[in-house]
């Protein structure tokens, strides 16, 4: 239960990646409590490399960032850096985890909840946007739409609000993908407002 939505942005040094979420989750039984849906991936020096953002069961979303970090890692090299290009090959990598994942559990009987959604802006300045599926396949999003929402909120309204008010650039992004929250928590109880849980990536002074 519950709402992400992640945006590229132009800057001066290149794109950038915004991504926000609510923080609201729900047990099995329809406990509400708080609940992180983003993940930041580390390099060793504690700059982040990338950011993950998840909606489904907890426990896979949970395991889908470990493997997120583990594979984004490898793919950086000893440097810590990574590039459109090879963020591309890591993505297939993810894939076949995901997918390798879901079909099992599938055949034991079982239905999982799972979308993922993964950003990244390189040193080039050039930004790199994937959405995951139930399915566990990845689609890019970076050049068309250009934003990915994932999470029960975007069929109850964050899809509609964002195509009717607009994505363009050119307005505060932030104060559009907060009010988009806050108004989707308005009408789904399992959407939290706005509570300031967001990331925002972007190549500023080469670093």
């Amino acid at each position: 239960m519950t709402l992400v939505i992640v945006l590229r942005r132009p800057f001066s040094e290149g794109d950038g990646i915004l991504m926000i979420s609510d923080t609201r989750a729900a047990t099995p039984i329809g406990i509400m409590h708080e609940a992180k849906k983003i993940h930041a991936i580390l390099a060793d020096d504690g700059k982040h490399l990338r950011v993950v953002g998840g909606a489904g069961d907890s426990a896979l979303i949970k395991w889908a960032f470990q493997v997120a970090d583990r594979v984004i890692k490898e793919f950086a090299g000893d440097d810590g850096l990574i590039y459109f290009d090879e963020i591309r090959e890591a993505i297939g990598r993810m894939e076949e985890i995901f997918m390798n994942r879901l079909n099992k559990l599938r055949k034991m009987g079982i239905d999982p909840s799972f979308q993922l959604i993964l950003g990244s802006v390189d040193l080039d300045g050039r930004a790199s946007l994937y959405e995951f599926d139930e399915r566990g396949l990845a689609e890019p999003m970076h050049e068309d739409p250009g934003y990915a929402i994932i999470g029960s909120g975007m069929i109850t309204g964050g899809i509609l609000l964002l195509k009717l008010l607009g994505y363009n650039s050119e307005i505060d992004l932030g104060l559009l993908t907060a009010f988009i929250l806050d108004t989707v928590s308005e009408v789904d109880y399992s959407v939290g407002p706005f509570v300031g849980e967001s990331y925002l990536m972007r190549l500023k002074r080469g670093r």
